[in-house]
């Protein structure tokens, strides 16, 4: 289960492409790393992988996962999770119907899906707050809660837009190694977005500095 970009470009209408043509290669339970200035497209890269790129772009070459390929298919059919840096609940959802909300079709029935549910809980260290208001949660558990609903959805790929960089200091290397330990576990190729060397250092695996088409490499 690999995640292979090819000579991707992304082009803003009347203007040059935002950097020159990118190919790597994530393999399963690899985490690479996308870094450069702000608006050097890092974002609007990550939009183009999960089939949320805007109209005002152009994209060039290919996106492939597991052999498939992904530009040619809906975003909801491309099985590409997105982790941002907002640990973004409902609001109105308790905890636990947070999570309910990223479980695949596959999981069917009232007591199999709680159970999936708690399992997950149990996971991110959130036993016991299945039926807690998510404004309870502190940035940790949010940030854990967060993770475990896009993981539910068994997503064949993960995509990280600057994941850790709205927690305090304290927590970043504790839901760091949160993350990148379950991508490993789960054998998925993940791609982040980050401005911190030491996200790219903890995750390990290949970096790649984005620089603008005009720009030096």
């Amino acid at each position: 289960m690999s995640l292979v970009l090819d000579r991707i470009t992304l082009q803003p209408a009347g203007a040059a492409p935002l950097f020159a043509p990118l190919s790597l290669t994530i393999g399963p339970g690899e985490i690479a790393t996308v870094m450069g200035p702000s608006g050097v497209g890092k974002s609007t890269l990550l939009d183009a992988i999960a089939g949320h790129l805007a109209p005002a772009f152009t994209l060039t070459g290919a996106v492939t996962l597991d052999g498939r390929d992904l530009l040619a298919l809906p975003a909801e059919a491309r099985r590409v999770g997105l982790v941002f840096q907002d640990a973004v609940l409902f609001p109105h959802l308790a905890v636990g119907d947070n999570l309910a909300f990223g479980l695949t079709a596959t999981v069917k029935g009232h007591t199999a899906r709680r159970a999936a549910v708690e399992a997950a809980l149990a996971q991110a260290g959130l036993s016991g707050l299945h039926d807690r208001d998510p404004a309870s949660l502190s940035g940790g558990q949010r940030a854990r809660a967060a993770l475990m609903r896009s993981l539910l959805a068994e997503p064949a790929a993960l995509l990280l837009d600057e994941p850790f960089s709205k927690l305090d200091a304290n927590l970043r290397d504790e839901i760091r190694a949160f993350t990148f330990a379950h991508i490993r576990a789960r054998a998925i190729p993940a791609l982040m977005v980050t401005h911190d060397p030491a996200d790219a250092e903890a995750a390990a695996g290949p970096v790649i500095g984005l620089t603008s088409q005009g720009d030096p490499a």
